[in-house]
């Protein structure tokens, strides 16, 4: 687990592809995203995978919840094996259109010539683009059928396992509890005596 020791906030699970860390950002307890705080923690998890945003906004987390909103659904129908919602698609195309990434030329005495990938939209315009690319990555990407629901009966997260037993998001957490929930329900049929 993740913690964010600016703001309090757990990340159940995070390091996985970013659209899954982004959809992750909704566990049964609540929304980790839900305001401008949990917005920032989260950014601060995913630093050097994300162009840095200066401030997060209103304007910020809509887009941002509008993108999750539409990954979600996408890669839940995409691992499943089905064809993703047209609505969820329609959302990730419009975030990444708008704002569009180009290729700068640069040139330092140090480095020499080197290429960056600029946007010009505007923060909120151009992070909704990043976690669209990549919903759109891992949706394109042929182990989109191997992300799954995590096993726990209280878990949504999503993973894509490295190991294919693989069955919980983090093992330690809804493992454990999976686990230890199984020994008692046999420990207590063992002990009732009707």
């Amino acid at each position: 687990m993740d913690e964010t020791p600016t703001s309090g906030v757990t990340f159940p699970l995070t390091g996985e592809p970013l659209a899954l860390d982004l959809v992750n950002t909704r566990p049964p307890a609540g929304d980790l995203i839900a305001g401008p705080a949990g917005l920032t923690a989260w950014l601060g998890t995913q630093e050097g995978r994300l162009t840095p945003v200066a401030e997060v906004g209103t304007a910020e987390l809509a887009a941002v919840h509008a993108v999750r909103e539409a990954a979600d659904a996408a890669l839940r129908a995409a691992a499943a094996g089905e064809r993703p919602p047209v609505a969820a698609l329609d959302a990730l195309n419009a975030a990444m259109a708008g704002a569009p990434a180009h290729q700068e030329l640069a040139w330092t005495e140090a480095d020499g010539l080197s290429v960056a990938r600029r946007r010009t939209a505007g923060p909120a315009a151009r992070l909704a683009a990043e976690l669209a690319e990549a919903a759109a990555g891992l949706l394109t990407d042929p182990r989109v059928t191997s992300v799954r629901a995590c096993e726990a009966e209280d878990c949504v997260l999503l993973f894509l396992p490295a190991h294919p037993r693989r069955r919980w998001c983090v093992a330690s957490a809804c493992g454990n509890r999976t686990r230890v929930a199984r020994y008692y329900a046999r420990h207590k049929a063992d002990a009732d005596p009707s």
